[in-house]
C-alpha cells in the first residue's frame, strides 16, 4: 500500500458513503445516563465561564469605584478574557492527546475540579493580576472537558448516530450556558453581587463532579456492553486495515505520533481547522460581549441583558439539534453544505446588525443577535464534535477535536482584547461590520469544501475500496 493511497482514505473522512450501511446501534439506560452525565457535566462547566461575561458589566462598575475608568476597565477585562481564550486553545492542543492516551473521563473529571479551583480564586482577588491568574488557570483547566466528553462519546456510541449523538451532547454548551445565564440574571436581579455569581458557580459546578466522579464511565464494556462500530473512513482506517492481522496490540493501542500522522495529513482536516477560526472567533465574541452590547449600546439593564443574552445560545441549541438530525439523514457529505448556508446567512445577519441605531426597539437587535445564533452555532457543532469523530473514530477522537478547538480558539483570542479596542474606538456597529466579514470569508472556506468532496468523492470510494480488497 503506498503512501498516497493512506492520504487517499485519510481524505476522505468527510465524505459519504451510501455503500457502507451500519448495523442498529444499540441503546441501553447506560447510554442513556451517559449522556446524562456528559450534558449536566458539560453545563455546569458554563456556571464557571459564562460567569465572568453576566458580571461584566458589575465588575466595570466596581473597578470604577475603585478610581480606574470604564473605557480603561474594558479594555484590561478585554485583555484578561484574550489570555483566558489563548491558554484554552494552548490547553486543548495537550489536553486531546492526553484524553486518547490516558482517557476522556480522566480529563472530563480533572477539568471540573480545576475550574472549580480556580473560580473560587477569582473571587477572592481584588485586582487585576489575581484575576488574570485565576481566569487563565479556569480556562486552561476547562479545555480538558469537551475533548474528554468527545472521547468518552467516541467509545460508547456508534457512528451511524454520531450527528445525533453530538448534537444532544452539544446542548450542554448551548441550552447549558443559557440555563446558567439566566440563573445568575436572576441572582443578579435579587441582588447577589458578582463574587456571590462566582462561589455559586463554583459551588454547583463541585456538586456536577462528584455526580460523575461516581457514575461515570469511560467505555461500555465496564458496564457489561459490546464496543460500538466506529466509521470505517476514519484517518486510522488504512492503518486498521493493514495491521488488524499483523498486529493487533498497535491496532488497538496507537502512540502519540501514530494518532498524529493521519490527522495532519488529511488536506480535509486543515480546511475543517479554518472553519473553526472563524466560527470559534464569532461565538466567543457573541458569549463575551453580548450583555455588555445589550447593556451599553442597548440600554437595557444588567439583569435584562444577561436575560436576553441566554437567547443566543437558547436558540443555538435549537440549531444544533436540527442540524444534527440532519447530518444523520445527509450523510457525511451534507455537513459542509449546512456550514455554507449558516455562514452566508449568518454574513446577512452581521450587516443587518451593523446598521441598527442604538435607540431602536431594544426587541429588534436581541433579535438579530438571537438569530446569528441560530444560524452559527449548528454548523459550528459539527466542526470539534461530529466531524472530529469522524476523523479519529475511537483512537483520535480527542486529538482531532483538541486540534479543531484550538485552532479555533487561537482566532477566538481576538474577541476579548481586539473587539474592546474596537468598540471603545470605533463603536458597536463598526464591530459587527468587522464580525460580518470574517463571517464571509469562513462561508467562502465551506463552500470551498463542499465544492472539493463532491469532485473527489467518487475517487476515494475507489481507492478506499482498493485499501479492503489489500487487506
Amino acid at each position: 500500500m503506498t503512501s498516497n493511497q493512506e492520504d487517499s482514505s485519510a481524505s476522505s473522512t468527510t465524505l459519504h458513503v451510501p455503500e457502507v450501511v451500519p448495523e442498529p446501534a444499540r441503546f441501553t439506560r447506560w447510554h442513556l445516563l451517559t449522556i446524562s452525565l456528559l450534558v449536566l457535566g458539560y453545563s455546569g462547566y458554563y456556571f464557571c465561564r459564562s460567569d465572568l461575561s453576566v458580571v461584566l458589566p458589575l465588575l466595570i462598575q466596581d473597578l470604577g469605584h475603585h478610581g480606574i475608568p470604564a473605557n480603561v476597565a474594558q479594555v484590561r477585562l478585554g485583555f484578561m478574557a484574550s489570555a483566558g481564550v489563548l491558554a484554552y486553545a494552548i490547553g486543548k492542543f495537550v489536553s486531546g492527546s492526553l484524553a486518547d492516551l490516558f482517557g476522556g473521563r480522566n480529563n472530563f473529571l480533572a477539568g471540573m475540579i480545576g475550574s472549580v479551583l480556580f473560580t473560587i480564586l477569582f473571587a477572592m482577588g481584588g485586582g487585576f493580576p489575581i484575576f488574570t491568574f485565576a481566569w487563565i488557570g479556569n480556562r486552561l483547566f476547562q479545555s480538558s472537558g469537551w475533548v474528554g466528553l468527545v472521547k468518552v462519546s467516541s467509545r460508547w456510541f456508534s457512528y451511524s448516530i454520531y450527528g445525533t449523538v453530538m448534537a444532544v451532547l452539544s446542548l450542554s454548551f448551548l441550552f447549558g450556558d443559557a440555563a446558567a445565564r439566566e440563573t445568575m440574571a436572576l441572582l443578579l436581579g435579587a441582588g447577589m453581587g458578582w463574587r456571590g455569581i462566582f462561589f455559586t458557580g463554583a459551588g454547583l459546578l463541585s456538586l456536577l463532579f462528584l455526580a460523575n466522579l461516581l457514575l461515570l464511565r469511560e467505555t461500555p464494556q465496564e458496564r457489561g456492553l459490546p464496543a460500538p462500530l466506529t466509521n470505517p473512513l476514519n484517518v486510522y482506517a488504512a492503518r486498521d486495515l493493514k495491521q488488524k492481522d499483523t498486529n493487533p496490540a498497535d491496532n488497538k493501542s496507537p502512540g502519540l505520533l501514530a494518532i498524529l500522522r493521519p490527522l495532519l495529513s488529511s488536506r480535509f482536516f486543515w480546511m475543517v481547522c479554518l472553519l473553526s477560526l472563524g466560527t470559534t472567533l464569532l461565538r466567543e465574541t457573541f458569549n463575551l460581549w453580548t450583555p455588555t452590547y445589550f447593556s451599553a449600546y442597548v440600554g437595557l439593564s444588567n439583569a435584562d441583558a444577561a436575560s436576553r443574552s441566554a437567547l443566543f445560545p437558547l436558540f443555538g441549541g435549537v440549531s444544533v439539534l436540527l442540524a444534527g438530525f440532519l447530518s444523520d439523514k445527509l450523510g457525511l457529505n451534507g455537513r459542509s453544505l449546512v456550514l455554507f448556508g449558516g455562514l452566508a446567512s449568518g454574513t446577512i445577519c452581521l450587516f443587518l446588525l451593523a446598521q441598527i441605531p442604538g435607540n431602536v426597539n431594544p426587541w429588534i437587535p436581541v433579535g438579530i443577535v438571537t438569530l446569528i445564533g441560530f444560524l452559527l452555532m449548528g454548523p459550528y457543532s459539527y466542526l470539534a464534535g461530529a466531524m472530529s469523530m469522524d476523523f479519529g473514530g475511537d483512537k483520535g477522537s480527542a486529538t482531532a477535536a483538541g486540534i479543531i478547538d484550538g485552532v479555533g480558539y487561537l482566532a477566538g483570542v481576538l474577541s476579548g482584547d481586539t473587539m474592546a479596542r474596537i468598540t471603545v474606538n470605533y463603536g458597536w456597529r463598526r464591530a459587527f461590520v468587522a464580525l460580518a466579514f470574517i463571517c464571509l470569508l469562513t462561508a467562502i472556506v465551506a463552500l470551498v469544501l463542499a465544492i472539493s468532496q463532491r469532485r473527489e468523492a467518487q475517487a476515494r470510494l475507489k481507492e478506499l475500496a482498493v485499501l479492503k480488497g489489500i487487506s
